[in-house]
C-alpha cells in the first residue's frame, strides 16, 4: 500500500504531506464527548480506519529497512569481491569503480530516504511532529508490538496437558499389565481404531517437524510443493492443532480403558465402544474442515488416485511415497470402518458372544486388505510410468517403477497364505539337497533385493547422497552437520527392512508377524523414516531439480518473516486463552473430586464384601 505521492489510493493527494483528502479528514477528526449512537459509530470507523493506517505506514517502514539492510549487504559483497578483483588483477583495477559506486544498490540510500519520510509523515500525523517518539513506535519490537503472543502460552500450556494425559494412559497400562499380567489396553477388542486415530496424528506431528526443519534450513517447500502461500500454517499454528488433537485422543484413550475396567462410576457409565465411535468422528472432522485447508489436500489425493490418467507433479509423487509407508494405517483405519458401519461399538466388551464377523470374511481377509497392501505400490508405479510417457526418459523413471514392482511381488508372497509356509506344512514338500524349503529361500531373496534395492534408491537417488568423491555425501549441502547425513544413511538401512515387514498382510499365517498391539512401534518407526526421508528429498531437489518437475531449475530459498499474520489476531485472543485455562482447572477440579468419590465407593464396597 503505498502513501506517498506515487500511492495507489483513492482521493485527491493534499500537496504537502501527499496523502489523500479523505485519509487526511480521518486523522484530523477530534471525537466529541457526547454523541448520538450514529456518530459514535462513525467515530469508531474513524478510530478503526486511523488504526489501520498506522498499521500499514508500520509495515510500510519495516519493508523499507529491510530492503535498506539488503542494499548494504549487497553493497558490501560487491565491495570485498571487487577489492579482491583489484588486488589480483592489477592491470584492470579500477575498471568496476564507477559503476560500482553509481549502480549498485547506491549503498542504500534510496531506501533510507524513502524510510525517513515514513518517520516525517508517521511523527507529524500522530505524534505531534515528534519524531523520535515516532521512532520508538515505527520500529519493530520483539513481538510486534503486541503484548503477549498467547499462541505461544496456549500451546505450551495444551503440551503441559497432554504430558500429564500420557504419563496417566501409560500409567495404567502398565499398572493393568503388572496387575491383570495382561495387557490393558493394547488387547481390547477396540485398540485398532486408536492405532488408526494415532497414526494420523503421529503424522501431523511428523509434519510440523519437517516444516520446521525445511524454514529453518531455507528449503522452499512452498514452492517446490506448488503450495498457495495464502493457506500455508506456520509451523506453530500446526503444533498448536497437533496437541489439541492429542488432548482429545488421549482423553477418549483414557475414558475408553476407564470404562472397560469398570472404573467409571454407574452413573457415568456407558459402553466403552462409545469412545472409539466418538474418536473415529472427531477425526473424520478434523480431516476434513476446514475445507478451505483440507481441500488441496484431497484434490492431490484424488490426482495421485488416478494415475496414470493425470500427469503427477512433485507433490503428487511426495503424497504417493508417504502413502507406501500408512499401509498399517490404512489397515486399521478400513477396520475401524468396519467396526462402526456394523455397529459393534454399541457391543460391551465383556458379552460372550461372537463379534467382529466381517473380519473373518473372505472380501475383508483375501480381497480388501490385500488391495490396501498393494495399491499404495500401484499408484507410484503408475506415477513412474507416466512420467516415462511424459520425459520419454527412461532413466530414472523405469528403474523407479521396478522398484515398487519388485514390492509388489514381496507383497503378493505375503498376501494369500503364503506359499512357502503352505509348502513347509506338508511333509511332501520338495527341498534342496541342503534341506532348505526352496519357496522360503525365494521369499526371503525377493525380501532381501526389494530392501537392498529401495535403500540404494534412498540414498544415491532421492537424497543425492552417496557419492565417494564427496565423501559419501553429496555436493552444496543445506543440513549443517555432515553426523546428521551418516546418521539417516546407517539408520535408513534397517527401518527399510521394517518397512517391507509392514507390506505382509496381517492374519496372513505367517510366523514372523507380530501381535497387533506391537504393530503400533513398527508403524511408528515407519512413519519416522519416511519423514527423514522426506527432508532429505526435498533437500536433494531444491538443489538439482533431479525429476525435472520443473521447466526452471532455479529454486528460491524459503525467507518467512513470522509476523505478518499476527496483525489478524483478534484483540479477544488473550481472554480466550485465560477462559480455557480456566475451564480446564475447573475440569480438573470435577474429574478429581469424581475420582475420590469413586475410589471411596469402591472401597466401601470391598470392606463389606
Amino acid at each position: 500500500m503505498g502513501l506517498g505521492r506515487g500511492g495507489n489510493v483513492h482521493g485527491t493527494p493534499d500537496v504537502e504531506s501527499g496523502l489523500p483528502v479523505d485519509f487526511k479528514s480521518i486523522l484530523m477528526q477530534t471525537p466529541v464527548k457526547e454523541k448520538g449512537s450514529s456518530e459514535r459509530k462513525e467515530d469508531i470507523q474513524r478510530k478503526r480506519e486511523s488504526d489501520s493506517i498506522k498499521r500499514a505506514i508500520k509495515e510500510y517502514y519495516r519493508t523499507t529497512k529491510l530492503l535498506e539492510n539488503y542494499a548494504i549487504i549487497n553493497y558490501t559483497g560487491f565491495f570485498k569481491i571487487i577489492k579482491k578483483f583489484n588486488k589480483n588483477f592489477l592491470s584492470n583495477k579500477g575498471k568496476f569503480k564507477e559503476a560500482f559506486e553509481k549502480v549498485v544498490c547506491c549503498e542504500g540510500q534510496e531506501a533510507e530516504a524513502l524510510g525517513d519520510r515514513m518517520e516525517m509523515l508517521f511523527a507529524k500525523w500522530f505524534c505531534g511532529r515528534n519524531v523520535l517518539d515516532a521512532r520508538v513506535q515505527i520500529l519493530p519490537k520483539r513481538g510486534d508490538t503486541l503484548e503477549m503472543d498467547w499462541t505461544q502460552l496456549r500451546l505450551g500450556f495444551h503440551l503441559g496437558m497432554c504430558a500429564i494425559l500420557a504419563l496417566w494412559v501409560c500409567w495404567d497400562c502398565i499398572w493393568g499389565l503388572v496387575r491383570d499380567g495382561k495387557s490393558s489396553i493394547g488387547a481390547r477388542t477396540a485398540f485398532p481404531v486408536f492405532r488408526a486415530c494415532g497414526g494420523l496424528l503421529l503424522i501431523h506431528w511428523f509434519w510440523g517437524f519437517s516444516v520446521v526443519m525445511w524454514s529453518r534450513y531455507r528449503i522452499n517447500y512452498i514452492f517446490l510443493f506448488d503450495f498457495d502461500p495464502r493457506t500455508v500454517r506456520t509451523p506453530i499454528m500446526i503444533f498448536d492443532d497437533a496437541v489439541s488433537e492429542t488432548l482429545v485422543y488421549l482423553v477418549l484413550m483414557l475414558l475408553y480403558y476407564k470404562a472397560g475396567a469398570h472404573d467409571i462410576p454407574e452413573i457415568f457409565a456407558v459402553t466403552p465402544g462409545i469412545f472409539p465411535f466418538i474418536l473415529v468422528l472427531y477425526t473424520l472432522k478434523k480431516l476434513l474442515f476446514p475445507w478451505r485447508m483440507r481441500a488441496p489436500l484431497w484434490r492431490s489425493i484424488r490426482d495421485v488416485v488416478s494415475t496414470p490418467l493425470t500427469s503427477p507433479i512433485f507433490f503428487h509423487s511426495f503424497v504417493a511415497d508417504w502413502f507406501t509407508s500408512m499401509v498399517k494405517v490404512f489397515q486399521d483405519m478400513l477396520w475401524a470402518t468396519c467396526f462402526v458401519l456394523s455397529g459393534d461399538f454399541l457391543l460391551s466388551e465383556d458379552e460372550d458372544q461372537t463379534r467382529h464377523a466381517w473380519e473373518h470374511r473372505f472380501w475383508y481377509k483375501n480381497v480388501v486388505i490385500p488391495l490396501i497392501c498393494l495399491a499404495p505400490l500401484w499408484f507410484r508405479f503408475n506415477q513412474s510410468l507416466r512420467r516415462y510417457v511424459d520425459t520419454g526418459k527412461r532413466w530414472p523413471n523405469l528403474a523407479n517403477a521396478f522398484k515398487y514392482a519388485l514390492s509388489q511381488t514381496v507383497t503378493l508372497f505375503g498376501a494369500f497364505h503364503p506359499l512357502y509356509l503352505y509348502y513347509q506344512d506338508k511333509p511332501s514338500r520338495k527341498e534342496s539337497g541342503f534341506g532348505v524349503d526352496l519357496f522360503q529361500v525365494l521369499w526371503m531373496g525377493l525380501f532381501v533385493s526389494s530392501s537392498l534395492y529401495s535403500y540404494f534408491w534412498d540414498v544415491y537417488m532421492d537424497w543425492g547422497l552417496g557419492r565417494p568423491k564427496m565423501k559419501f555425501l553429496g555436493p552444496r549441502l543445506m543440513y549443517p552437520k555432515r553426523m546428521h547425513y551418516y546418521g539417516v544413511i546407517f539408520i535408513d538401512l534397517f527401518l527399510r527392512f521394517m518397512w517391507v515387514m509392514t507390506l505382509v498382510p496381517p492374519q496372513s499365517g505367517a510366523s514372523f508377524v507380530l501381535p497387533s498391539y506391537l504393530t503400533v512401534i513398527t508403524m511408528s518407526l515407519e512413519l519416522l523414516r519416511r519423514t527423514l526421508w522426506g527432508l532429505f528429498r526435498l533437500e536433494n531437489e531444491h538443489r538439482h531439480s533431479t525429476d525435472n518437475y520443473r521447466k526452471v531449475d532455479f529454486v528460491p530459498l524459503h525467507f518467512s518473516t513470522g509476523h505478518a499474520h499476527q496483525y489478524k489476531q483478534k484483540d479477544s485472543v488473550g481472554w480466550s486463552v485465560l477462559g480455557e485455562v480456566t475451564l480446564v482447572n475447573l475440569g480438573v477440579i470435577l474429574v478429581m473430586v469424581v475420582s475420590v468419590v469413586a475410589a471411596q465407593r469402591a472401597a466401601h464396597q470391598n470392606d463389606v464384601v
